[in-house]
């Protein structure tokens, strides 16, 4: 019988049993990527349990504990013992895409499912973000152009020779976005700083943008799957208007030759940063759903 104990904290040390399961089912949303529950386990504080073709993932914040759909290949047997866990423990079952729903309905058609908006990935086509093609992206165009005539900037990979310079733009960053007065952003600094002293052990990529000698944005990404990258990290000086239209248009390019998508990750409700993300027309979204504990319990019984 699944428990809580069973449950190990991930840490860095695990990345081979995650590289492992990906190759052979590779993720689709940026919260299955090993980078994402590492980087951020100092907040959500990301468990898992290796069970035959599958991994299970809890996490918890402040908030609530939730336990995931499993990675890889679940059987009827392991998705059994997740919600009957998540029923003894009063914990959320969730982290549930579109295909695992229909899956559960099929099965068990009481259960009630809520989407889980703020937690949705935004995808989008590298074509679209590498070329802002037609009236749809006129005004995104509009301020890359002015940018563009105003400044001029290089490109750079992130490498171990400009990785000092880095974690000085982004304390420079977080002194401008004042992060220490901001639980998110603060918890968003750590994950950042985690990520980019593992950047190389994570196999993470990444651009810069030099204007005037100084580094003033940066991105990181890494291959999701055969189509897709995520964009894990996207950071730009305020001092420049249109500084993220052009990291984003130089990531696009970067990438164009081995993606067809790129997931920008979810807003997590915050208003400005949903609408900017609307803003560049998202080809799909990966949705993700939850149950309510009552119909869960209700089914189980």
């Amino acid at each position: 019988m699944l428990s809580l104990d069973d449950f190990t904290q991930i840490s860095l040390d695990d990345k081979p049993v995650f590289d492992s399961l990906h190759s052979r089912f590779p993720p689709v949303h940026s919260g299955e990527v090993f980078t994402t529950m590492v980087s951020w386990g100092h907040y959500v504080d990301y468990r898992y349990v290796a069970w035959e073709d599958s991994l299970v993932i809890s996490s918890k914040d402040a908030n609530n504990l939730l336990l995931h759909y499993p990675l890889g290949k679940p059987n009827a047997d392991i998705v059994n013992q997740i919600m009957k866990l998540a029923v003894r423990e009063d914990a959320v079952f969730g982290f549930i895409k579109n295909n695992e729903k229909k899956c559960l309905m099929s099965q068990l058609p009481h259960l009630v499912f809520v989407e889980d908006r703020d937690f949705f990935d935004y995808v989008y086509r590298v074509s679209d973000l590498a070329n802002l093609p037609g009236t749809a992206y006129g005004k995104i165009r509009n301020r890359l152009h002015k940018f563009l005539h105003n400044t001029t900037y290089t490109v750079e990979d992130i490498s171990i020779k400009n990785m000092d310079e880095i974690h000085e733009f982004l304390k420079r960053w977080c002194l401008w976005r004042d992060c220490a007065s901001d639980e998110l952003l603060d918890n968003e600094r750590k994950a950042i700083l985690f990520s980019m002293s593992h950047f190389f052990e994570l196999g993470l990529q990444g651009l810069a943008v030099r204007i005037k000698g100084a580094l003033e944005a940066i991105a990181v990404f890494e291959q999701m799957n055969k189509d897709t990258v995520v964009v894990h990290f996207e950071k730009g000086s305020p001092e420049y208007d249109g500084i993220y239209k052009a990291i984003n248009m130089e990531t696009a390019k970067r990438v164009s030759s081995r993606a067809v998508f790129i997931d920008r990750e979810e807003d997590l409700g915050v208003p400005g940063l949903r609408k900017a993300k609307l803003s560049y027309h998202p080809d799909h979204f990966i949705e993700l759903f939850h149950v309510t504990k009552e119909s869960l319990r209700a089914s189980l019984t």
